[in-house]
């Protein structure tokens, strides 16, 4: 790291904005920990258009930076672009490629990738606003489904705009909700069961963490707010299902692509046991965060974790 200047791009212009300048702000003190010359590139909230793209371009550039952590979440800095622009800047950094993220952030052909390679998923439909004026009733999803379905964007995080329905008034809710993030949604089987993540560093799987969410699901307020959520590391499980979720983690990671780390989140089903929903190619990265939390049951502090993620990027 001697003589290198990096940049911590956080902010952004998703929906995950505030959680990304979180991230940021967490990767820049383990960074300060470590003596690390760093700077914090805060991109603007959007729109994002192809003139926010020019100009997250030309502040990157002015930052002088030899490197870039990236600490951004959901659209732009997890679907590949801001990937895409240094990679024509010719300036490395921390995660998946710009061709990984496009494929992991697009939870449709994410879920195809994994079908591909024979790793279980939920049944699920797409539904674009084209299709929904066509279908011939929302209902049918659940005779397709089952009697309750999860309906999420196909991009995006943090649960934003993910809902689980039981009745054709729900899912009609959900659906509108959903479409303010995406013109193109997952409806899928709800699949009952442990809540659980697997995290991985340097294609190692982590150990695996249980989520115990005091809401309905794990969604975003459980996901941010405090004592909405228990978290036990490692995860109660029986040893060879433990270690076959850790073998499923790695190797969605593997499957599509991803680099250096990653999280990916399960649900365990008491019969058809481990079934991944998504993978997370840049995870929450505060020192609360899931990845942070696994990894320190391994014993890697916060700050050797951050210092780990930018040396893969350096490699």
């Amino acid at each position: 790291m001697k003589n290198k200047r990096i940049g911590v791009l956080m902010g952004g212009p998703s929906s995950e904005r505030e959680i990304s300048i979180k991230s940021g702000k967490a990767v820049c003190r383990a960074l300060e920990a470590k003596k690390i010359d760093y700077v914090a590139v805060e991109l603007g909230a959007g729109p994002n258009t192809n003139g926010y793209k020019k100009s997250a371009a030309d502040l990157i550039a002015r930052m002088k930076i030899d490197a870039a952590f990236v600490a951004l979440h959901g659209e732009f800095g997890e679907d590949g672009t801001v990937q895409e622009i240094l990679e024509q800047m010719n300036i490395p950094y921390t995660g998946s490629s710009s061709s990984a993220s496009r494929v992991a952030m697009n939870k449709i052909a994410a879920k195809e990738v994994l079908r591909f390679n024979n790793i279980p998923i939920a049944r699920h439909e797409i539904l674009t606003r084209e299709g929904l004026a066509k279908a011939g009733g929302i209902g049918l999803y659940f005779k397709d489904l089952g009697p309750s379905l999860v309906v999420k964007p196909s991009n995006g995080g943090s649960s934003i705009g993910l809902n689980i329905v039981s009745d054709e008034e729900e899912l009609s809710a959900a659906i509108d909700g959903a479409f303010k993030y995406d013109d193109k949604l997952i409806i899928e089987e709800y699949i009952p069961g442990r809540e659980i993540t697997v995290g991985i560093i340097e294609d190692m799987a982590l150990p695996v963490v249980e989520i115990l969410p005091k809401r309905k699901f794990f969604d975003y307020t459980a996901k941010y707010e405090k004592g909405l959520a228990e978290y036990i590391v490692p995860a109660e499980i029986e040893k060879s299902v433990y270690k076959k979720c850790q073998d499923i983690g790695l190797g969605s990671h593997k499957a599509l692509s991803a680099r250096s780390f990653s999280r990916v989140d399960i649900i365990l089903n008491k019969e058809r046991g481990p079934v991944v929903l998504e993978i997370n190619t840049i995870p929450g990265l505060t020192e609360t965060s899931l990845l942070p939390k696994a990894a320190k049951a391994t014993g890697i502090c916060f700050e050797d974790l951050c210092l780990k993620i930018l040396n893969s990027a350096l490699l």
